[in-house]
């Protein structure tokens, strides 16, 4: 039975989708990545989210990666797919397609369109209909891509009309509060039980989002393991270690989450860590410049000198 429920937590890692440096999808280092990712302690998978480039993907080459990640993850974690459309013929077919081949559920994000309250509650009980009874959701809120603001009472909103919907992704910023507030109706019992999986700058925030009661992050990282101890050790009472681990490895993901290349950061760093054959990213994207790669080398033997203070 899927662990993908209202219950859900730990790290669901926000995947990249590795190329080779052709540009081809890259189907051997999917593998490798997934035993990687698995071997890091996470708790699920999400697939062809906005960092796995999933708008540069054919329709033919989606369905491809998201059957090659099931195959290796042999139902190990529950593993997500981004099913954000234009139109909801795309995000039904889609829909089908994925949890056809053994997808635990999707994860859907308003478009751009939709600006007042009215017509973001309108939209999500649209998407209710077109994923119908049988497939559970996450509902995305990340107004930094999406450029739909989502109010805490809409988001409620949302989530009370959405029976399916299971969890949310906070990804607000400055969101601090606004999560708070969620948490707090679930509390009270003005709202169902939601798993609450935050991605506020690639985990930027972690720390202080568990205490504000997040049950986890649903993110990416090219060091998924911070996150996976972070929640470790936050779940076992040590908030102070769960701190400590956060700070070894904070100035790295802040240098991971400049604008524009911040996959760039990720997929180098997973190349340099032998995860992926290749640091490729498909056209258009950005590419690191010879700075930019002796940045990372510095900060990455800042990191490891911190750890091995800490341990």
């Amino acid at each position: 039975m899927s662990t993908f429920n209202a219950s859900a937590n730990g790290v669901y890692l926000i995947t990249v989708t590795p190329f080779k440096d052709n540009g081809d999808l890259d189907l051997a280092s999917t593998d490798k990545m997934i035993d990687f990712c698995l071997e890091s302690g996470v708790t699920g998978l999400t697939i062809l989210g906005i960092m796995g480039e999933a708008t540069k993907l054919t329709a033919d080459e989606s369905r491809q990666y998201v059957k090659q990640v099931l195959a290796r993850v042999q139902g190990k974690v529950p593993v997500i797919v981004g099913a954000s459309a234009p139109g909801f013929a795309a995000m039904s077919e889609l829909t089908k397609s994925v949890m056809d081949m053994g997808a635990d559920g999707v994860m859907v994000a308003p478009p751009p369109t939709v600006r007042t309250d009215d017509q973001i509650s309108g939209y999500f009980d649209m998407v209710n209909e077109t994923l119908g009874a049988d497939v559970p959701w996450v509902l995305q809120d990340h107004p930094v891509s999406t450029t739909v603001q989502m109010s805490t009472g809409v988001v409620l909103r949302i989530l009370k009309n959405s029976p399916n919907c299971v969890m949310l992704k906070h990804e607000d910023w400055p969101g601090l509060g606004k999560l708070s507030a969620i948490c707090a109706a679930i509390q009270k019992g003005e709202l169902k039980p939601t798993s609450i999986l935050t991605g506020n700058g690639g985990g930027l925030f972690l720390p202080e989002e568990l205490l504000r009661g997040a049950n986890g992050a649903m993110t990416g990282f090219a060091y998924p393991e911070m996150m996976v101890e972070v929640c470790r050790a936050h779940a076992a009472g040590d908030v102070e270690r769960a701190f400590d681990i956060f700070d070894a490895y904070l100035p790295l993901a802040k240098y991971e989450q400049q604008a524009g290349i911040g996959l760039a950061v990720r997929k180098h760093i997973f190349a340099q860590r032998g995860v992926i054959a290749s640091a490729a990213i498909r056209k258009p994207g950005p590419k690191l410049s010879a700075l930019d790669i002796a940045d990372i080398e510095r900060l990455t033997i800042r990191q490891q000198k911190k750890l091995s203070a800490l341990n």
